[in-house]
């Protein structure tokens, strides 16, 4: 969400003037928290997760469903409940219709769209087995909290977007008129954002940046009545409100693609997302560099995004789509024109993958940096001249290379050390698929890291089971000191193969073949009785120092499919397996049987995710659309069809099985 600061906001002309000027106070801030916070130490080993909605209106009488724009209201009347409040002692357990204590009351955001809600836990949770077996109860409480806020006719629903967003007619309520100041959108109208200033004001800088609207086009489904080539019907090329109307017959618009216009297409999606807190800043480092290559692997787990603006897409996943969405990326940054004004070209947007590690790990080769990595040398130096390392140094000074977007006058009188409101502004403004960071000024807060691919899942089972499969994958690779380095470059390639239609099943990613340190394999005989032993491998202690980097880089990763990744290579050798890994880790600990085996619950809904004999919602929501009896073979979801899916994702949000899962999601292969 980013900070919700107030003030008077200044256009790009006026913003791009003192750009120089933010992010040179904005890395004094850094230092200044670096000075305080880099000798914390044993923080508790604490975490939370983030639940994004969208606010759905059925209409039942006429069979359709629009997105409600009340986010106000409904906030309005959550922070006012007294009720509510009192209820912070306890939480009701759907599953066995008892209280479970010591949960506070959830927390409710507001989001960039009006149509959406961000719900976390009251509190962060411990590492304990204990609290992880709470995560789903309370997912399920947050849910009926939001629906009990709303209207008889609205629903909260984990749908990553809305299956019309953009459609122009009936998929708002209430509507607005189309091609506002702000957005200038052919689809959208401006009122579809978050009032609160720094939301238009981030869409019109973005834009006004760029010099010209954002182009999101996503490529359609080709289904056999679906013509051919396909211009997208609903872009108007005659429309002559803003001189950016000029885009789409400028070519903005593409054969055979989904066309879309505005942050709002990106923003206005749903996503789950995990923050970490380390015992200190160099296991936050070392957490940020091994989760980065699970990145792409954890967005084709996830997808659920296969429809934009009333359209079947041929792509699975959303997180392209945001790039292009929020890219402020000149043509001269983007390579499309001679460098002139622009210090550099820029190879990603500000919302893309990861492009740095930073843990001062012995085992990061020089040959796993991204070489195309833009530097801000300048910054660089003053960070080093400040006593921060090279690796950590260049991460901040290559995410500093962007402009602030949104700049408040009052925020340019003087220069805080004791805030950090220049910091962030670059910072939250690098939507990359991990983020550090920092310990902010005031409070007692540590070194985090968060964990940002993962797309929404339809059910709060779903939600809680890959929210706790990524908590396990943090103790296994602490626990086993596990090692996932690939070159940056491969991950990058990764994430672009999890877009792609059915990547979970038919994709295949860069991913490192020994996650035990560089030694090689050694036979199950060889290893000691405390050493986990999974398929070939042998890990080391972690009090063990690691062997320094040998042989070729390209010898230690290969291509394989996620269900390898996942369940392991069944060849001697082989990859053992990311859940094998947290099964042995679990199986390290001492628990009773009760919570073992509901951590096994949800350890076997990723185990039949990845191997396909439970459908990603991504696979779930083209199929629904396809055996429609309303649907054409043309690529469209008409209302009717739109209708009955929303509620067919509202029914598997309340009527989940006995597996967690709506039977209906499982894969039929």
């Amino acid at each position: 969400m980013g900070l919700l600061a107030i003030g008077t906001p200044l256009a790009w002309p006026e913003a791009a003037k003192v750009a120089g000027h933010v992010r040179s106070w904005g890395i004094e801030q850094l230092l200044a928290t670096w000075k305080r916070a880099k000798g914390k130490e044993r923080d508790a080993l604490l975490w939370g997760d983030e639940i994004e909605y969208l606010v759905v209106c059925f209409d039942d009488q006429n069979r359709l469903v629009r997105l409600s724009l009340r986010q106000a209201d409904i906030l309005e009347a959550l922070a006012h409940d007294k009720e509510l409040l009192k209820q912070g002692g306890g939480v009701p357990d759907v599953q066995r219709g008892q209280v479970t204590a010591g949960l506070t009351a959830p927390v409710f955001h507001p989001e960039f769209g009006r149509f959406m809600l961000e719900a976390t836990p009251g509190k962060p949770w411990g590492i304990g087995f204990k609290d992880l077996l709470q995560v789903e109860p309370d997912m399920k409480w947050r849910r009926e909290i939001a629906r009990d806020h709303m209207e008889a006719t609205e629903y909260p629903i984990t749908l990553t977007t809305f299956p019309r967003l953009g459609a122009k007619t009936n998929s708002l309520v209430p509507e607005y008129p189309l091609s506002g100041e702000r957005l200038r959108s052919q689809f959208l109208p401006d009122e579809i954002a978050n009032p609160h200033i720094r939301f238009p004001t981030l869409a019109a800088n973005i834009r006004s940046r760029r010099g010209r609207k954002v182009q999101v086009n996503v490529p359609v489904f080709r289904d056999t009545n679906t013509t051919w080539p396909w211009k997208d019907p609903t872009v108007d090329y005659d429309l002559h409100k803003w001189p950016e109307d000029d885009d789409v017959r400028n070519g903005a618009a593409k054969d055979n693609f989904i066309h879309m216009d505005a942050m709002a297409f990106g923003m206005g999606s749903c996503c789950l997302q995990i923050t970490f807190q380390a015992k200190n800043i160099d296991e936050g480092r070392k957490m940020y560099d091994q989760l980065s290559p699970l990145g792409p692997i954890l967005l084709a787990l996830t997808a659920a995004t296969p429809m934009y603006k009333g359209f079947l897409a041929d792509t699975d996943a959303r997180w392209n789509q945001i790039s292009r969405a929020v890219d402020d990326r000149t043509p001269e940054e983007l390579g499309e024109a001679p460098l002139k004004s622009a210090r550099w070209r820029i190879p990603k947007s500000r919302y893309a993958s990861n492009s740095t590690y930073i843990s001062q790990d012995s085992r990061l080769r020089p040959e796993y940096h991204d070489p195309d990595l833009v530097v801000d040398e300048d910054l660089k130096k003053r960070l080093m001249d400040g006593g921060m390392d090279d690796l950590l140094a260049t991460h901040f000074a290559h995410l500093f290379i962007r402009d602030p977007i949104v700049v408040f006058a009052e925020d340019l009188k003087e220069l805080d050390l004791d805030k950090v409101d220049h910091f962030e502004n670059l910072q939250s403004t690098n939507w990359q698929h991990m983020r550090f960071k920092p310990p902010p000024p005031g409070n007692d807060t540590g070194w985090r890291v968060e964990v940002r691919p993962m797309e929404i899942q339809i059910t709060d089972f779903e939600n809680a089971a890959f929210s706790v499969f990524v908590v396990l994958i943090t103790r296994a690779i602490l626990s086993f000191d596990l090692n996932f380095y690939i070159p940056i470059p491969r991950t990058t390639e990764n994430m672009e193969t999890a877009h792609a239609r059915d990547a979970v099943l038919d994709g295949k990613f860069h991913f490192r073949k020994n996650p035990f340190s560089n030694r090689p394999p050694r036979s199950n005989t060889s290893s000691g009785a405390s050493t986990p032993v999974m398929n070939g491998f042998s890990s080391r202690p972690a009090s063990r120092p690691a062997s320094p980097p040998v042989g070729c880089v390209e010898d230690e990763y290969e291509l394989m499919t996620v269900n390898e990744i996942i369940n392991g290579q069944s060849r001697i050798g082989g990859f053992p397996g990311l859940i094998p890994l947290v099964e042995s880790y679990l199986n390290s600990m001492n628990m009773d049987v009760e919570t073992r085996c509901a951590l096994a619950r949800y350890l076997q809904l990723i185990k039949r995710r990845a191997d396909g004999s439970l459908w990603t919602a991504a696979k779930w929501l083209r199929h629904f659309v396809q055996s429609h009896p309303d649907y054409k073979q043309d690529s469209v979801v008409g209302e009717g069809i739109s209708y009955d899916l929303v509620k067919a994702a509202e029914r598997l949000t309340v009527h989940e099985g006995s597996d967690g899962f709506g039977h209906e999601m499982l894969g039929r292969r």
